[in-house]
């Protein structure tokens, strides 16, 4: 099962932007679907958005035209891309197998922390 780290997280101010880095300890190439995710205090885990193996994504509605999620399968990378970001995007963000995730077998990564505050 691959493992992954995330890492990039901060303390932005609203309407600044970030880029995270989701690695993965093998290769994700043979993952048709990654998943990018957060869980903001207080709340469940909930699905940002997805990325497919061709590239193509779908978003959240609340992240919709703010946020990118780019694929690396060469790096077996996804540098997730945080535009116009809010408050209620603070949260732990964490990437993982999105197929794994809804069969419950996944594992989950630390997640890097993003705060936005003025």
């Amino acid at each position: 099962q691959v493992q992954l780290v995330e890492s990039g997280g901060g303390l932005v101010q609203p309407g600044g932007s970030l880029r995270l880095s989701c690695a993965a300890s093998g290769s994700i190439y043979s993952k048709d679907v990654m998943g990018w995710y957060r869980q903001a205090p207080g709340k469940q885990r909930e699905l940002v958005a997805r990325v497919f193996n061709g590239g193509s994504t779908n978003y959240a509605d609340s992240v919709k035209g703010r946020f990118t999620i780019p694929r690396d399968n060469a790096k077996n990378t996804l540098y997730p891309q945080m535009n116009s970001l809010q408050p209620e995007d603070t949260a732990v963000y964490y990437c993982n197998d999105w197929r794994a995730v809804v069969t419950g077998m996944a594992r989950w990564g630390q997640g890097t922390q993003v705060t936005v505050s003025s």
